[in-house]
């Protein structure tokens, strides 16, 4: 035996060895049954013969002794007894036995068959092996193979009995077999060790499915219905192995889902320009996590538009809302559709939603009222129109909205009829988008006259509003603006012209700047910055965005070089503006005399405030600059809103009073065409740029008039309050509604600026804390989830390196972690982890959230160490010939071995923060799982396993369960709630060999 293991001999030396020892095994048990050897005698001199050495399964006891027992018609009951005595006294293992039956082919031989299924019930109830794990792996294919084999049986006995009639016999054994069959296929632990097997040998799953259509086509012949019954139930409970990860728990039994409704809200309020793709899929994420049936997440999608629609400030928020609405969520319900729903359509979902909306009459009407029509038919035939709606159900709920609004309380009829609907107003813009965008194409260097017709009608009323707001709702916002911004740069080309190509220059000029200056107040400059253009020499427009426009959070230096062009140009300007009566066209090159205009303003001011110039006569000069291209005053208030911020409070007067001069409109005879509607969008964009300044020292940008709203959103936070309490009252006061407001979420927003992430993060983690009642705690956690939805990226960072490590690994904290609201942060940190590295790795961020500031990623590499050796490390690890690295030391140890994860196999990037965050974060629970002590802490780890079990997508290689140290899976099953085999397929990762083989390990142990 010694020689047997010694390792200098060659492959062909130790299988020539191990043939000599299975011949006389062979020999040996042909000996005993020729002496009639009792069992007992049996095995302790065959112990004698065979000294230590292979183990008996290396020498392929069972099989031995089943090829001897199964050669004549009836089994040879001496050597089936050494065979149950072997399996009694665990010389032979459960697999190598169960691989042994699975050989024998021959069902006819009917008294064999029924010793074998004997043989079965022996250990088939306690199946188990706590050996090494490529035993265990070897227990799942045997298991594979005893299930072909017993289908195999099932379909032999329903042939026969198609074939020879009914038989009581025949029936017995097909009885037989199916029992065994069930008992095997019933337990949740064997179809999980079935699965591993069929991920770690594709083929071997054919065997089974060609059996599964042998078994079925034998249905028919069986007039037994009970036994029909049980042989179906088997056979979906083996078709169901491959989806045994997708066996979801039952839906909540709640009918309201606060983070629909909030993420709605958020992008509706704030991110009408955001790609629909994503948000589609962090709908389906949060549907997802929240297991929420299909047609209540519709309905709650539809209820946060109309909150939305009634709710919004009136003027371009209104607008946006009724794009969104009308617009945008049409066409995420239709990419909704395209997700797999299971057995059920989508259409029923979409039009059950709507009945469920129908009985929400007070929300309608109240829509209604406010756009002045009946929403819900319009939505209707929008539905309708993409196919998500069949005709006969969209007549049936209009027909039935139409009965309902009967009753509902109308506006005066005469108010009434000069109020054009918004929703149909929107509806007609978005063809309107396409011609413009067709038109603004075409080539007008011959006419450009023609051009100035559409930009002019663009220009009246509501126009441009509504256009834009239909742009950006179908996401043609972004090409919109590059043309318009190629229209700005049009002008710039001069030849010998006359005066009236001279003004149609200089209103192309004004309108495609104003346009575009309107553009990024309403919509955020990323439009423009975040798809910048080709290369080559940058726009005008684009430069002086950068560099020049005050936006909100974003600082300027009025001593910028950008502000001081040539001085030769800025006198002539000078001179222009303080001589003539008026400014002069032609031959004027208007993008120059935008970057000239804040010197000249600088100039203007110093020689007034040294009294050089009268107020008369500065009136006269910002006269001149408003008086035929508005540009000009824009481009004069910017600079002076950056001087103004760096003056001291007593010297703002002057350049203030300039700003007022130039924001009142000039009503002369002798101004350009379109003036008044291009005032009317020059003041607002002026009023939006100094809103803060003047804020500052509590004047009034103009007297108030009637009926004009103050900016919506703006200056929310109070300036005597503690940003702490306001976070605190605005966050009881959203808990307490249930739901969050679009106020609300500027608000939040304001906050989360001003106190930074860590704080904000923090504040709203210990309101969660608070709650001791698990309905509230619950509440907490989805109107959490929404709001961290400003920034998830940054929150999620903070939260799961900064927060949740403070709380777990310093005792005085473990206190807050007792459950309710221990478990509801786990289950938001989860749902937090898994939104962020889903959006993270397609590189997601919305507008939005790239516009704030970003923590530096260094931060996290301080925090978190990498340790540069790892991969030879791992290297070294992965070569050795250890069984497996999975083997705990000491709690304490932190070796290399201990933190092995997927991620590593996979050779995820490191360097990301994301990465290495979840990393930690998952080395920090396996060192608690590991450790003596238990407490709140240990209870928080539990759960936020078990929720990311409960959020999993089935097979999802890439989800952060990756990042957790295969070592980590023998603690879990220490805990009862987690000790069950879907939880082990649910956190390994299966598509690895190591992954199978730790689940098949840790699940045999069961």
């Amino acid at each position: 035996s010694d020689a047997f293991r010694a390792p200098e001999l060659s492959p062909s030396q130790i299988s020539s060895i191990l043939f000599m020892k299975v011949v006389n095994l062979k020999q040996a048990i042909l000996q005993a049954w020729k002496e009639r050897w009792s069992d007992y005698q049996w095995a302790i001199n065959i112990k004698k013969n065979f000294p230590k050495g292979a183990t008996w399964d290396y020498l392929n006891l069972a099989e031995a002794l089943m090829e001897q027992a199964m050669i004549g018609p009836s089994p040879n009951p001496l050597i089936l007894s050494y065979l149950k005595y072997a399996i009694s006294s665990q010389m032979v293992s459960y697999s190598s036995v169960l691989l042994a039956i699975s050989k024998f082919d021959d069902f006819s031989r009917e008294l064999c068959v029924k010793s074998l299924l004997e043989i079965m019930d022996m250990f088939c109830h306690r199946l188990s092996c706590h050996g090494k794990a490529e035993e265990c792996i070897g227990l799942c294919r045997a298991l594979l193979g005893v299930v072909v084999w017993l289908l195999t049986g099932c379909a032999c006995y329903c042939e026969r009995l198609r074939e020879l009639g009914p038989s009581a016999s025949t029936e017995a054994n097909l009885r037989a077999c199916l029992e065994r069959l069930r008992e095997l296929v019933n337990s949740q632990k064997n179809r999980a060790l079935v699965h591993i097997a069929r991920l770690e040998d594709q083929a071997s799953w054919t065997n089974v499915e060609q059996a599964l259509i042998k078994v079925t086509e034998g249905l028919n012949s069986l007039t037994n219905q009970t036994l029909r019954g049980k042989l179906e139930e088997c056979i979906s409970l083996v078709k169901s192995i491959p989806t045994i990860l997708s066996e979801q728990s039952d839906p909540p039994h709640h009918s309201l889902f606060p983070s629909v409704h909030a993420f709605i809200m958020l992008e509706g309020t704030m991110n009408l320009t955001g790609e629909t793709q994503p948000l589609v899929e962090q709908l389906m994420m949060i549907k997802r996590m929240q297991r929420i049936p299909a047609p209540l997440f519709v309905l709650e999608i539809w209820k946060a538009c109309f909150t939305g629609l009634i709710e919004s400030p009136e003027g371009t928020e209104e607008l946006k809302w009724t794009a969104f609405t009308f617009l945008k969520i049409p066409q995420v319900l239709l990419r909704l559709k395209k997700y797999p729903q299971g057995e059920k359509d989508f259409m029923d979902d979409v039009n059950i939603a709507f009945e469920y909306l129908l009985k929400l009459t007070p929300l309608l009407d109240k829509a209604d009222q406010r756009c002045n029509c009946d929403c819900l038919s319009m939505l209707l035939q929008e539905c309708n129109k993409l196919s998500l709606l069949s005709d006969s159900n969209t007549t049936n709920l209009t027909s039935k909205r139409a009965e309902n609004r009967e009753y509902a309380p109308r506006l005066k009829t005469a108010e009434n009829a000069n109020i054009q609907p918004n929703p149909g107003l929107i509806l007609r813009a978005e063809p309107t988008v396409t011609n413009i965008l067709k038109t603004v194409d075409a080539d007008h260097s011959k006419s450009p006259e023609g051009l100035l017709g559409v930009l002019g009608h663009m220009l009246s009323g509501k126009s441009l509003d509504l256009l834009l707001a239909a742009a950006a709702a179908t996401g043609k916002l972004k090409s919109f603006a590059r043309k318009f911004i190629k229209l700005n740069e049009f002008p710039k080309h001069i030849s010998g012209e006359g005066s009236k190509s001279a003004s149609v220059r200089a209103l192309l000029f004004d309108i495609s700047f104003l346009m575009l200056c309107h553009v990024v107040q309403t919509y955020g400059s990323e439009v423009i910055l975040s798809d910048p253009s080709p290369s080559g020499e940058t726009p005008f427009f684009e430069t002086w965005l950068q560099t020049c426009m005050p936006e909100e959070g974003k600082t300027l230096n009025p001593d910028h070089p950008c502000f001081r062009p040539e001085s030769g140009k800025v006198e002539s300007l000078v001179a222009l503006l303080n001589n003539s009566s008026e400014m002069k066209l032609v031959q004027m090159k208007w993008h120059e005399i935008c970057l000239s205009t804040p010197a000249a303003i600088l100039e203007v001011l110093n020689a007034w405030e040294n009294g050089v110039l009268s107020v008369e006569a500065v009136q006269k000069i910002t006269d001149n600059i408003k008086g035929k291209v508005c540009s000009m005053a824009i481009c004069a208030v910017a600079w002076l809103v950056a001087h103004v911020r760096m003056l001291g409070l007593d010297e703002r007067e002057k350049p203030q009073t300039m700003i007022r001069q130039l924001m009142t409109p000039l009503y002369g005879e002798n101004t350009l065409q379109f003036y008044n509607e291009r005032v009317v969008i020059m003041s607002s964009i002026l009023e939006n740029m100094c809103a803060d300044v003047f804020q500052q020292t509590g004047l009034a940008l103009r007297p108030p008039m009637e009926g004009q709203e103050p900016i919506p959103y703006r200056n929310l936070l109070s300036a005597k309050e503690p940003i702490h309490e306001a976070l605190r009252k605005q966050f009881r006061s959203v808990l307490w509604k249930g739901w969050v407001d679009s106020g609300a979420l500027h608000l939040f927003e304001s906050l989360l600026h001003t106190g930074g992430v860590f704080w904000f993060t923090n504040n709203l983690v210990k309101e969660l804390l608070k709650e001791t009642r698990q309905e509230w705690a619950n509440r907490v956690v989805e109107l959490l989830y929404s709001i961290f939805c400003l920034d998830t990226q940054q929150i999620t960072l903070t939260l799961l390196g900064h927060i949740l490590p403070n709380l777990l690994t310093d005792s005085a904290h473990w206190h807050s972690l007792a459950d309710p609201p221990g478990k509801a942060l786990a289950k938001l940190s989860v749902w937090c982890a898994l939104s962020s590295f889903s959006t993270h790795h397609k590189g997601q961020a919305s507008a939005r959230q790239r516009k704030r500031q970003r923590e530096d990623i260094e931060d996290y590499s301080s925090l978190f160490p990498l340790d540069d050796t790892q991969p030879s490390k791992l290297m070294r690890l992965l070569s050795s010939n250890e069984d497996e690295p999975v083997v705990l030391s000491s709690p304490g140890d932190r070796s290399m071995s201990t933190s092995l994860s997927a991620s590593q196999l996979h050779t995820v990037n490191m360097r990301d923060p994301l990465n290495r965050v979840l990393a930690n974060l998952f080395l920090l629970i396996s060192s608690i799982l590991g450790s003596k002590t238990a407490g709140p802490h240990t209870q928080f780890v539990q759960s936020f396993m078990e929720e990311c079990v409960e959020c999993l997508e089935q097979g999802s290689r890439g989800s952060i369960l990756q990042f957790m140290p295969f070592t980590m899976v023998s603690e879990l099953v220490k805990l009862p709630a987690l000790a069950k085999p879907r939880v082990v397929l649910g956190i390994t990762d299966l598509t690895l060999p190591l992954g199978r083989r730790v689940a098949a390990k840790a699940i045999s142990a069961l």
